[in-house]
């Protein structure tokens, strides 16, 4: 009997999770027999959690999403430069008996990106949000040597401490009055819309060159970008990063890379029906 490779994808809420389908569709390619489940698990639960799952010798990885990411992070025996660093891991990978922590989220953010011909390279960026969405990505971005980055947020201390803290590997700085920057590129990371009241940014001199990307994914479009498409045609939702990151850990857990196209075309048909 083929062996069944024992995945999932934990976090709270986790009944929306496209995850499942989507690793479905990558096991397919690779010839692979999976098992991916969904657990909604909450921070004080996640020790019992991995404790049981990985005790199955079948089990591979898992993914995780919020709010167990830095919860996850801290129970890793090993982990990459970049995990170490954002202190916060979304892909858990089963090594002998050990744990080790690896994140895709960025990676998978910047090579949506390029699938877009998308260039951060000497561009100015905004970033809205400074949670935790925002440092998931911010390490990909540093890399791409933007001109400027921007970042925003309601609760200042926040943005400051992550301008702070990526200081060292790009230009930064907190803006609070966004009316007096010129940007070329504008990223929300913020949930504002999705959980809650949605309220158009006061940009200055908004125009159809200006890309705006969503990292939040929705069945029907996303406010902000809805808001977007007011004056751009480069107006974007997290799905494709969705993918992108998703690929990058099934690569981790099996080293097959597999085709990001047809999924992604799975999904934007089932949405757009």
């Amino acid at each position: 009997m083929p062996k069944i490779n024992k995945l999932g994808v934990i976090g709270s809420p986790i009944d929306h999770s496209l995850s499942p389908f989507i690793h479905s569709r990558f096991a397919r390619q690779a010839k692979l027999n999976i098992d991916y489940r969904p657990h909604k698990v909450e921070p004080e639960e996640i020790d019992v959690f991995l404790k049981d799952f990985f005790a199955d010798k079948n089990a591979i990885g898992l993914n995780v999403t919020l709010p167990l990411k830095k919860e996850a992070f801290n129970r890793c025996d090993s982990a990459s430069e970049e995990v170490s660093f954002i202190e916060a891991s979304n892909t858990l990978i089963k090594k002998n008996r050990s744990l080790h922590g690896e994140t895709t989220d960025s990676s998978g953010f910047i090579s949506d990106l390029r699938e877009k011909n998308i260039e951060l390279s000497s561009k100015r960026v905004l970033i809205i949000g400074a949670g935790d969405a925002t440092e998931s990505i911010l390490w990909g971005i540093t890399k791409q040597i933007p001109k400027h980055l921007f970042i925003t947020n309601r609760t200042i201390e926040k943005a400051e401490r992550l301008a702070k803290k990526y200081s060292q590997f790009a230009d930064i700085s907190v803006v609070n009055d966004k009316k007096n920057i010129d940007v070329d590129i504008i990223i929300n990371t913020s949930s504002a819309g999705i959980t809650g009241k949605f309220e158009e940014p006061q940009i200055k001199d908004l125009n159809d060159s200006i890309v705006v990307y969503d990292l939040n994914y929705s069945i029907n479009e996303t406010p902000f970008c809805k808001w977007a498409k007011s004056f751009t045609d480069k107006s974007f939702d997290g799905t494709g990063m969705l993918v992108q990151q998703a690929a990058k850990s099934f690569k981790f857990w099996f080293d097959y890379e597999p085709n990001t196209k047809n999924v992604l075309h799975e999904i934007e048909q089932f949405k757009n029906e």
